[in-house]
């Protein structure tokens, strides 16, 4: 009786828990290396940015990308201040020129009053994959450096932002975002910045965007050239899509992929040139639209006001469309 009292003892209990497998622990590890070697990469060159004073205080999170102090943010971050306090990963502090700021995209550029700085690598918004690894890094309410991490929940979605603009093509993320880490870089793996963090969906849990970089690199040149961001306008919200393959063959098409028409604004120049919901736009004045940012480049090229060709998918249909692009509305003034 004894010996099988000593017996049960030492038995495992049904309730004890197993060790993890080997596997996962080596999974989680590698994952943890991940977001430490990025996090460690990138948060030198992740700044806090603070604008005005008092009860028109505000403030936000910015990246250097350039060793002379340029750094992107948000055009929300900024609003109309000229000048910001800038708050760098060591410690220091030193002021900085708002360079120039486009509402539509929700971007702007501010120059630091330094050099010599640490400066992240832009990436390849165009490449990424939705359930791959990203890590966001800001400053969410002045807590320097904050680090979370997630995956790419979504591509191509559109999002009304702060500043009242609709933009295409953001990426959705899981990677928890606070207000702070507005202006702040979304990275992938390899420590190359894919986005700017701009919004969070606060009812929601893990809803998160970035504006992708590739739309940040068309506007970065026409910031630092005009402070600001002159575009055609068509009226139109898009997303890039596939082409059939038998549609590529059928019209002997280079390219595989278009941008959808999403949707349509009433009266503007994509509704009188006739375009329609669920065209799919191949090209406009002969320049190949494969994908969103190949639009958002296109219309910063149009001359404004001088008719130009459309060619489109419609069903099983090429046509072609005359526009007449337009000089984009004025943004309504910000509170």
């Amino acid at each position: 009786m004894i010996g099988s009292l000593i017996h049960d003892d030492t038995s495992p209990t049904p309730e004890a828990p197993l060790p993890p497998p080997r596997e996962e622990l080596e999974a989680l590890d590698a994952y943890s290396r991940v977001v430490v070697r990025v996090a460690e990469q990138l948060r030198p060159a992740v700044v806090n940015l603070r604008v005005g004073q008092g009860q028109h205080s505000g403030g936000g999170s910015g990246i250097l990308f350039t060793p002379d102090g340029f750094l992107l943010t948000n055009a929300h971050v900024v609003r109309k201040f000229s000048s910001v306090r800038i708050r760098l990963n060591d410690g220091r502090e030193t002021t900085g020129r708002v360079v120039g700021a486009d509402p539509w995209t929700d971007l702007a550029i501010v120059q630091a009053q330094s050099n010599k700085l640490p400066h992240a690598t832009l990436g390849d918004s165009q490449a990424l994959r939705v359930g791959q690894l990203v890590v966001a890094i800001g400053s969410p309410f002045g807590f320097e450096s904050t680090v979370t991490a997630g995956v790419v929940s979504a591509l191509g979605r559109s999002l009304r932002t702060i500043t009242g603009h609709l933009v295409d093509n953001v990426i959705q993320t899981d990677a928890a975002l606070n207000p702070g880490n507005s202006g702040g870089p979304l990275v992938d793996s390899q420590g190359r910045v894919i986005g700017i963090n701009t919004a969070v969906i606060a009812p929601a849990q893990g809803i998160c965007f970035a504006i992708p970089i590739n739309m940040a690199k068309t506007i970065v040149p026409l910031l630092l050239k005009h402070g600001k961001v002159h575009r055609g306008y068509l009226g139109l919200h898009v997303r890039t899509v596939p082409i059939p393959r038998a549609v590529q063959k059928e019209f002997d098409l280079a390219q595989k992929t278009a941008v959808e028409v999403l949707s349509i604004e009433e009266n503007g120049p994509a509704d009188q040139a006739g375009l329609e919901v669920e065209d799919s736009i191949l090209s406009i004045g002969e320049q190949p639209v494969a994908n969103v940012d190949d639009l958002h480049k296109l219309l910063t090229q149009l001359p404004i006001d001088v008719p130009t060709t459309i060619a489109l998918l419609r069903g099983q249909r090429r046509l072609e469309r005359m526009v007449l692009p337009k000089d984009y509305p004025h943004a309504a003034p910000e509170e």
